[in-house]
């Protein structure tokens, strides 16, 4: 199964500014709304158990175990003795599959943080007052005789801070005047929609498109045999783990309703050509007119070797980059068929296009309305070291030699 990142986020502060009763707020709030969240606690004063004795998960490590998974049907816990402290990237990376995990503390990760200042807190208002101060003067290095915070430069917002969660006037005034977000202690509802906009992993569309009967393969490319059975199963099967909703543009809906069947729990749909004339890129328009997403991440049938994992680095470098199309390009120029889209831009784009008579998907490309990201070589070499991401199949033979090579393999 292929292994989505999950985004990350940590709410930072110091010791009593109410962190751990804001993050629980937090999770529940998006949990609420559907979301899939993820947790990592930084836990600051060395050992701690989350077995105890007498049970039999103590018992084994008490043994000599320097590693026990304790499992069962609806959950699992592993304890592991470390030698020296897991770096947060390395806990968030052992983590996929999460639309966005929240992290307590672990200031100095390098993750986006949202920074928690509450009045009632001494330590927090000696912060406030040397932020405030710091914003009015730009002096960078300043010192405090506070005796409630030690090391002050590293425990006030940063160049890491994304949003200020406080109820001190003068540390919202601060961070307003700096452009960042300020929420009050108990607006958890704001603070989620703004975790919603900017940081949760965006829901991806995947459309195959299969299209119809192809001249040079004698048949329709989506039902001809491939190791034992359709074409297009092969392709489903290959990028369905990375699809929010996977969508197959063709005109043959009736032959492939199977499919339907076959994947029950997938909710395909199959839409045909939006328009009744052919070309790349009505192609495209079609596709991103299916879609529900805004990232859409298209991917011709015959591509046999198509690349889940080539599909998620497209789409999170759109969620990074806030490009319009993350598309791959070599020797030959674009693969604008296994490339990533986002559809309130393309498709308008597209449209335009299409009406104006054009039928090249390199219109899009050239649309200066579109912000065009490459995916180069190297970096898709990167995601898929055997390449091979861009071969397609025209006739019966290519698709012989391409199974016969898999089989010698």
């Amino acid at each position: 199964m292929v292994q989505i990142p999950s985004p990350a986020i940590a709410v930072v502060g110091r010791h009593n500014s109410g962190k751990t009763t804001l993050v629980v707020k937090v999770i529940a709030e998006l949990a609420a709304r559907g979301l899939d969240v993820g947790s990592v606690k930084h836990h600051t004063h060395g050992d701690f158990e989350i077995d105890y004795p007498g049970k039999d998960s103590f018992r084994h490590r008490e043994a000599g175990a320097s590693e026990t998974v304790i499992a069962s049907p609806v959950k699992m816990a592993r304890v592991k003795t470390l030698e020296h402290e897991e770096e947060c990237s390395d806990i968030v990376r052992s983590m996929p599959g999460h639309d966005i995990i929240i992290v307590e503390g672990y200031r100095k990760s390098g993750l986006p943080t949202i920074e928690v200042m509450r009045g009632r807190n001494d330590r927090d208002a000696a912060v406030a007052k040397a932020f405030a101060e710091r914003v009015r003067t730009g002096d960078r290095h300043l010192t405090t005789s506070s005796p409630y915070v030690d090391d002050l430069d590293q425990k006030m917002p940063g160049a890491e801070t994304v949003a200020v969660v406080t109820d001190i006037d003068m540390a919202a005034e601060a961070a307003a005047s700096l452009g960042l977000p300020v929420f009050d202690l108990d607006d958890v509802s704001a603070i989620c929609d703004f975790l919603v906009e900017r940081y949760t992993r965006p829901r991806v569309s995947v459309v195959i498109q299969a299209g119809g009967e192809s001249r040079r393969m004698g048949q329709s490319k989506a039902l001809v045999p491939f190791c034992g059975r359709p074409l297009i199963c092969r392709m489903v099967e290959r990028l369905r783990d990375v699809a929010d909703e996977l969508v197959i543009t063709t005109n043959e809906g009736d032959k492939l309703a199977f499919l339907l069947q076959k994947y029950p729990e997938l909710n395909l749909r199959l839409v045909p050509d939006r328009w009744d004339f052919r070309g790349a890129l009505p192609g495209l328009g079609t596709a991103l007119s299916a879609a529900t997403n805004d990232i859409v991440a298209i991917v011709a049938c015959d591509m046999v070797f198509a690349s889940a994992e080539l599909v998620v680095a497209e789409t999170n470098e759109m969620a990074r980059t806030g490009a319009d199309v993350v598309v791959p390009v070599n020797k030959h120029g674009f693969e604008p068929f296994h490339a990533a889209y986002r559809k309130s831009v393309c498709l308008p784009a597209i449209e335009r296009a299409v009406e104006a008579g054009s039928r090249r998907a390199q219109q899009l490309f050239e649309d200066e309305a579109v912000r065009v990201l490459e995916f180069p070589q190297w970096r898709v070499l990167e995601v898929e070291p055997r390449g091979g991401c861009f071969v397609n199949t025209n006739t019966p033979e290519e698709l012989a030699r391409i199974e016969e090579n898999m089989l010698l393999s």
